[in-house]
């Protein structure tokens, strides 16, 4: 399936895409992925703190059949007992990006909102295929449950949030907390969500060599966590949530994504099959977003827009 129909990108945002391809090229390729790893990694995090009233601990947890991974515990300065707490899964195609990539677009969460945010270093395909990077998630959110009192969290008031394959894999989480009888979350915040591994939606091809991500990067990404396995039989759902059949009992979710980017009619789809299960699902399609346009363009108007309906709906949800 081929087309060279698809939407425009906003005019602001597309101003900003000959910088953005610089760091973040349209077509990523296996033989790029070192190359992202670098020009993708977070700016010292000491640096994104310094003007917020933020505490930051770092711990070293159990993941994946006992293996240590690390996570950083963003405290708001001014705690007063028992707070909130997102569990915050970062972005970066499943194969870069670190615990703090795309974190600063979540800290007003802690220092305004009063949140406590738990951002983890799950490991990284190729080299940890699936199920390595979910269920290093998963066991990052069993081990905030049973430390809610030494962490100072509300273990009613928790909820995952992510972007791209961050959102991705927080779908996959609240998935396998329903399933399991695991963590109680209170929402999910899924930006723009690497859904499916099977490319099968108009909007994947709608997008080759343009924007940000486009359909031979997923298909690089997914091919890296699954191996031959993608497209096939036998992906899990908590991989590939788009493969989830029973939508039913999910935590309400926060849906959004752009109009020009690949993963608009999954994410669309996603919100769709959560209403026809009789869930709660907040869905916002930005007009002329191409993919992760917050992270790489957040002074523009649209970003503005979608940032603050964001955090509007978080704020929505950690009300008793």
């Amino acid at each position: 399936m081929t087309t060279t129909a698809r939407p425009g990108f906003d005019p602001e945002l597309k101003a900003g895409l000959a910088i953005v391809g610089g760091v973040f090229p349209p077509t990523i390729t296996p033989d790029l992925i070192a190359f992202m790893r670098k020009s993708y990694a977070s700016p010292p995090i000491a640096d994104t703190l310094r003007r917020r009233g933020i505490v930051r601990r770092d711990e070293v947890i159990a993941g994946h059949h006992g293996d240590a991974i690390e996570v950083s515990v963003l405290t708001p300065a001014q705690a007063n007992g028992p707070r909130p707490c997102v569990l915050f899964l970062h972005s970066g195609g499943l194969m870069f990006g670190d615990r703090f990539s795309g974190a600063d677009l979540v800290l007003d969460w802690v220092d305004q909102l009063g949140t406590v945010l738990v951002a983890v270093e799950y490991r990284l395909a190729p080299e940890f295929p699936d199920p390595v990077p979910r269920e290093d998630c998963y066991a990052a959110a069993e081990w905030v449950a049973a430390s809610a009192e030494h962490l100072g969290v509300r273990p009613d008031r928790l909820f995952v949030a992510g972007a791209s394959s961050g959102g991705g894999l927080a779908a996959g989480l609240a998935l396998a907390a329903r399933d399991r009888g695991g963590p109680h979350l209170c929402g999910q915040v899924l930006d723009y969500p690497m859904l499916d591994d099977r490319g099968l939606t108009r909007s994947t091809h709608q997008f080759d060599g343009i924007g940000v991500w486009d359909r031979v990067s997923n298909e690089t990404g997914w091919t890296a966590l699954l191996g031959d396995a993608r497209g096939g039989a036998d992906v899990s759902p908590y991989a590939a949530p788009a493969r989830a059949t029973d939508l039913r009992g999910l935590p309400p979710a926060f849906i959004d994504v752009g109009s020009a980017e690949i993963f608009r009619d999954e994410a669309i789809a996603y919100a769709d099959a959560i209403w026809n299960a009789g869930g709660d699902a907040e869905l916002h399609v930005w007009p002329g977003g191409f993919h992760a346009f917050d992270i790489f363009a957040p002074h523009t108007v649209l970003a503005q827009g979608m940032i603050r309906t964001r955090n509007a709906w978080v704020e929505k949800i950690l009300v008793d």
